[in-house]
């Protein structure tokens, strides 16, 4: 019937004028308005019977092209901005972000960067894989996502060219039995609940916890130490890195819907957490072949991502106890440590309740008379001149958690700290069952000296001259004693550190040993690498007060295993010898010889010698001094304090109380606010009466104002015209 319509509708148009030749171009006016109107509706037909034959093209609402509205990071901005306006709420609609495919694409472009190495654009990612990252998608909305799966994927890696259909049952029992790294499926839907997940549970997070969060590190928990912790008398540090190596289901779970109530979420994560983990095991009989003594070097692949530089690996060496334990629990992958975070979350919440349970404030202690202290509190210009202990002194609590690790400190008698720390047992044994007992959690003195984050916390004496003003306005000055709070680097801690990755042997006098694993790599290569270890290793004590003496300490370490090293490879015998030809700082090339080569600045200067950079901080003198900057009461990372304030200055009734404020009290002068106004007025053509003011005196110097400023306008523009006629002249 549809054929049957075409060839009618060809017919008659073949018939019509429109597709003969017109022979004649004399018409009358009623021949050409007869000949119009036939042409037009023969014309609206031929539209029809086009618009009838073609069909329409409508969108695939399963079309990636389509799904793709906006760009993902504006998707996980808005879910910030959401979390922090309103930090109180049960959340319930994850799953529409769940449903957002610009998240999808985000993750994938993250997953990518961490297996190739190298930053995916947009759009250069094919359609292909657009189209896969949808199926992923509608099989996670439609429950039929499993975590751990060896051999049926919704996408598959760009390094993975195995074709899964073709391989042997060897092979695929193989991939089924043994230890495979997680699916680069299941680390997109780690990434997409990851994103939807942090900015929840941030806007939540106690200011206490300080680890595996954004804008928080090490530095922040010691500078925190530094500031609030200056005064206490006795220290509860406690170990509760267990928790990390996993905990029962129906806790993550309840944690978890305390504040979230999205049912597909929930199970998503529920599902990762009892899925299993295949790993292989070694049978009694079977025995690890040997590595051979010398190996064939490997070459990288293009798309595979270069190895950490040595500098790095050396440096991740030197991880503190409290940092080196990572939470992987399950198939949940990067999740781990959020969930730890939201588990030991009511640990913190549990502790600030106790912190205002302990104060009991003292009116002699003039620092300690309010809860959070004066500005001046921990900073190490003002000394502590005051007993931090005793019946009519201020008895005040303070605490701090890193990862698995807390430090509590205590203001007041130890029986104090005895009754905490007999709390916080029976706790922990309550919400998360585990066995404490008091040797897990040591209540200690801050003469012995605290250890936390591979710093050493303890008291130091000062003797500051006092000058104040007596009776009849005599100035007094005499010596007083106080204590300080000192945040002082482990040398220990840091030797234990050296020796475990073979730099040195021996505790009380430490001998420096080579590093052999540069020792195929060039002096100049070999210097550079060291120097960034050294500069990162500076960045690291940047808060200990022995800062100078820790960073000469590792330089010497650090130069004398070159100097073996360079020994060992130049046969040069003794490091005095490599001293003497390479300088101090070894930035002489060492396998020039008189006689036989010219000059190395020649060479340098001929462009064919490579530049030698000397170790650097081979003098104490050279080494920056210790960081003492005061850190700020109620501190916020710099994203928090651009969230807070976007969102403060996003409601249009806060910001019109601040302009009110600020006119009340004078910091805008009048002139100022009237010449604002003016020029807005000559900018967007406003009239007058649109100008809100009440006042009628405003208004009239808004009029006056307004008709100085057209007449300086005037008079700029005729001085202009002036001007430029004279330069045309």
């Amino acid at each position: 019937m549809h054929r049957r319509l075409i060839l009618f509708s060809h017919r008659i148009l073949s018939r019509t004028s429109l597709l003969q030749p017109q022979t004649s171009t004399l018409l009358s006016s009623s021949q050409l308005s007869y000949s119009n109107s036939r042409n037009n509706v023969f014309g609206i037909f031929r539209v029809f019977i086009y618009t009838y034959t073609k069909p329409r093209r409508v969108q695939d609402p399963n079309d990636p092209a389509t799904l793709m509205k906006e760009d993902g990071v504006s998707v996980c901005s808005q879910m910030w901005i959401e979390n922090f306006r309103e930090p109180e709420r049960t959340v319930n609609n994850l799953s529409d972000y769940l449903r957002r495919l610009e998240l999808w694409v985000l993750a994938y472009q993250k997953v990518c960067a961490d297996e190739t190495g190298a930053y995916l654009p947009r759009s250069s990612i094919t359609r292909s894989a657009l189209e896969d990252l949808l199926a992923l998608r509608n099989a996670v909305l439609d429950n039929r996502f499993k975590w751990g799966a060896r051999l049926d994927f919704y996408i598959k890696s760009p390094k993975d060219k195995t074709d899964y259909e073709s391989l042997s049952k060897r092979k695929i029992k193989a991939i089924l039995t043994t230890t495979q790294p997680a699916a680069f499926q299941d680390k997109i839907v780690q990434e997409v609940l990851f994103m939807i997940l942090e900015p929840v549970y941030e806007a939540r997070f106690s200011e206490k916890s300080f680890a595996f969060r954004p804008g928080r590190t090490a530095h922040t928990a010691l500078r925190v130490i530094r500031r609030s912790f200056a005064g206490y008398l006795w220290y509860i540090k406690g170990d509760l890195s267990t928790v990390l190596d996993g905990m029962k289901v129906g806790m993550v779970i309840s944690a978890l819907m305390r504040d979230v109530r999205d049912k597909k979420v929930i199970d998503l994560i529920k599902a990762a957490l009892t899925t299993p983990v295949i790993t292989s095991r070694v049978e009694d009989g079977e025995t690890k072949k040997k590595k051979r003594k010398y190996q064939k070097k490997r070459v990288l692949a293009e798309d595979e991502p270069k190895p950490d530089p040595y500098w790095l690996d050396t440096f991740f060496g030197f991880a503190p106890e409290e940092a080196e334990k990572m939470p992987s629990w399950g198939h949940c992958g990067i999740l781990s440590p959020l969930l730890a975070n939201i588990c030991l979350d009511e640990l913190d919440r549990w502790m600030e309740g106790k912190i205002k349970e302990f104060y009991r404030p003292s009116k002699s202690d003039v620092i300690w008379n309010s809860p959070d202290g004066e500005i001046e509190q921990g900073n190490t210009s003002w000394p502590e001149f005051v007993p931090t202990s005793g019946p009519d002194k201020t008895r005040k609590i303070d605490y701090i958690r890193y990862g698995g690790h807390i430090l509590i400190g205590v203001r007041g008698p130890r029986a104090d700290a005895a009754t905490l720390r007999k709390q916080l047992i029976e706790f922990c044994d309550q919400k998360y069952m585990l066995k404490l007992d008091n040797e897990s959690l040591p209540i200690e003195h801050i003469t012995k000296g605290i250890m936390f984050l591979d710093h050493v916390l303890c008291r130091r004496v000062v003797y500051p001259t006092l000058r104040y003003t007596a009776t009849g306005g005599k100035i007094i000055s005499e010596k007083g004693v106080g204590t300080l709070l000192s945040v002082t680097a482990s040398l220990k801690q840091c030797i234990k550190q050296f020796r475990k990755l073979k730099f040195l042997k021996g505790d009380r006098d430490p001998d420096p040993q080579p590093c052999f694993r540069m020792f195929h790599a060039t002096q100049a290569h070999t210097n550079a690498q060291m120097n960034k270890f050294l500069s990162t290793m500076v960045e690291w004590y940047r808060y200990a007060d022995n800062r100078k003496k820790i960073v000469n300490f590792c330089s010497y370490i650090v130069r004398g295993s070159l100097a073996k090293l360079y020994a060992a490879k130049y046969k040069l015998r003794s490091r005095a010898k490599v001293y003497k030809i390479g300088s101090r700082n070894l930035s002489r090339p060492l396998k020039e010889k008189k006689g036989q080569s010219p000059e190395y600045h020649n060479l340098l200067r001929m462009g064919l010698a490579e530049s030698i950079d000397g170790l650097q901080y081979t003098r104490m003198s050279l080494v920056p001094e210790t960081d003492y900057t005061p850190f700020p009461a109620g501190w916020r990372p710099d994203h928090e304090k651009a969230l807070l304030e976007y969102i403060m200055l996003d409601d249009p009734k806060i910001l019109e109380e601040q302009r009110r404020c600020l006119r009340e009290q004078g910091l805008v002068s009048p002139q100022d606010y009237i010449s604002m106004l003016v020029w807005n007025y000559k900018r967007n053509a406003i009239p007058i009466d649109q100008l809100s003011l009440t006042n009628s005196r405003e208004n009239k110097l808004i009029s006056g104002s307004i008709e100085e400023g057209n007449d300086q306008i005037n008079a700029s523009e005729e001085d202009s015209e002036e001007r430029i006629q004279a330069v045309q002249i």
